[in-house]
C-alpha cells in the first residue's frame, strides 16, 4: 500500500544565462495562444454537451511542441492547468478563467510531470539543467515543476512529497481573535499585534513610479510589499500556533468590507493569516492544533460578560472603540470584546466544528 505524502510547495530563484531567459520569454509567447485556445475549446465544446478527460485533452495537441521548439511536456502542462481552472469553474470553486493577454499577461509555465536535483541545479525540460541560489530544500520527490516570471526574476515553484517540519507546541492557550485594521489582530487576552502598514509605507514610491511610466520599478514595489505581508504572516501565524492549542478567528464578510475599505483589507492580508493558521494547526508537536471559524455576527455589539446587546451599531458606531454595557456597567474595548466573543462562540460550538485536529 502506498503511503500518501503531504505536498510542500518550495520557490527558488533561478540563475538563467541570456540564452535560457529569451527562450522562456518566446515559450511565455506561444504558450499564451496555447492558453487562449484551450479556454475557448473546453467553453464551445462545454456548450455542445461535450466534456474531455484531462488525460485526453492533453493528447489534443500531441507533437505540437516539436513545431513550435517548446518542450512538449510545458504545452501538456498548460492543456492541463487550462483544464484544471474549467473544472473548478464547472464545480463553483472559482471563477470563469480569463484570456491571457497584454493586460492579463502570462507569467508561469506549468510542466505536466515533475523534476529532480542534479549536481545542485534543477532540471527544466526543454532547458535543461539551471543554477540557482543555494537554499536547503526538503527531501523528497518533486512531482510537479512551475517556472514563473517576476519582476525580480525568474522563479522555479517545486511540490515535493515530502513530510513537513513539526511546529513545536510552546503552550496550550485558547484564544479569539478578531482582525482589524487599525491593530492588525487583537487576542482575547488583551494583546494587540500593530499594523506595520508595508502598503502605506510604500505608496508614495509606487506613485512615483506609475506616473513616470516605471513598469518595472513598480512591479518590484509591489512583489516586494507582497513578501513583506507574507513574511509577516508566517511569523504570526507560526507563534500562534506554537503557544495555543485552541484558535478561533473571527470569520467577517470580506466582500462587504473590500467595497467600503478596499485597501486596508488588501494591506491587512486576514485571509492569507487565516490560511496559515487552518495548516499548520496540523503540524504541532502534541497533535492539538485546532483552527475554527465560528459566526461573527453581532460580536462587536454584543458584552461578552452578560450577552447584552448594548454596544455601538451602525457606521458611526465604527468610530466608538470604548463602550461601557447599559446592563451589567463592564466596561470594553471594542475589539477585545470581539475576540472573547469569538472564543464563546468557538467554544459554544459543536464537536464537529471543534474536531479539525490534526
Amino acid at each position: 500500500m502506498e503511503i500518501i505524502r503531504p505536498v510542500i510547495q518550495q520557490q527558488i530563484k533561478l540563475k538563467l544565462t541570456p540564452r535560457q531567459e529569451r527562450r522562456l520569454d518566446r515559450w511565455l509567447y506561444h504558450l499564451t495562444a496555447i492558453w487562449n485556445w484551450a479556454i475557448k475549446r473546453i467553453e464551445r465544446d462545454a456548450e455542445l454537451g461535450i466534456y474531455h478527460h484531462s488525460l485526453r485533452f492533453r493528447d489534443l495537441l500531441n507533437g505540437h511542441g516539436r513545431k513550435l521548439d517548446i518542450s512538449q511536456d510545458a504545452l501538456c502542462g498548460t492543456l492541463w492547468t487550462a483544464h484544471t481552472a474549467w473544472q473548478r469553474c464547472f464545480k463553483r470553486i472559482s471563477r470563469k478563467p480569463r484570456l491571457k493577454g497584454r493586460r492579463n499577461r502570462m507569467n508561469s509555465i506549468a510542466f505536466a510531470h515533475g523534476t529532480n536535483i542534479v549536481n545542485g541545479r534543477v532540471v527544466v525540460p526543454g532547458i535543461g539543467r539551471v543554477r540557482f541560489h543555494k537554499q536547503d530544500i526538503p527531501e523528497g520527490r518533486i512531482s510537479q515543476l512551475r517556472v514563473i516570471k517576476r519582476s525580480t526574476g525568474w522563479y522555479a515553484c517545486l511540490f515535493i512529497k515530502s513530510e513537513p517540519t513539526a511546529i513545536l507546541a510552546t503552550g496550550d492557550g485558547q484564544i479569539g481573535i478578531d482582525p482589524g485594521f487599525k491593530a492588525l489582530l487583537t487576542l482575547s487576552t488583551g494583546a494587540k499585534f500593530e499594523h506595520p502598514r508595508e502598503l502605506e509605507v510604500s505608496a508614495l514610491r509606487l506613485a512615483q513610479a506609475q506616473r513616470g511610466g516605471n513598469r518595472r520599478l513598480a512591479a518590484r514595489i509591489q512583489e516586494r510589499t507582497a513578501n513583506q505581508r507574507k513574511d509577516r504572516n508566517h511569523k504570526i501565524s507560526r507563534r500562534l500556533v506554537a503557544e495555543n492549542q485552541l484558535i478561533a478567528f473571527s470569520a467577517d464578510r470580506h466582500k462587504s468590507i473590500v467595497r467600503r475599505f478596499g485597501k486596508s483589507v488588501a494591506s491587512s492580508g486576514h485571509r492569507q493569516i487565516r490560511q496559515m493558521l487552518s495548516y499548520k494547526s496540523k503540524r504541532r508537536t502534541d497533535g492539538l492544533g485546532v483552527y475554527v471559524e465560528p459566526a461573527s455576527r453581532n460580536s462587536t455589539k454584543t458584552c461578552s460578560a452578560c450577552g447584552c446587546l448594548s454596544g455601538p451599531t451602525g457606521l458611526a458606531g465604527l468610530k466608538v472603540r470604548q463602550w461601557t454595557c447599559a446592563q451589567c456597567g463592564t466596561e470594553h474595548d471594542r475589539d477585545v470584546n470581539s475576540s472573547i466573543n469569538t472564543l464563546h462562540a468557538a467554544l459554544g460550538g459543536s464537536d464537529e466544528r471543534l474536531a479539525r485536529v490534526a
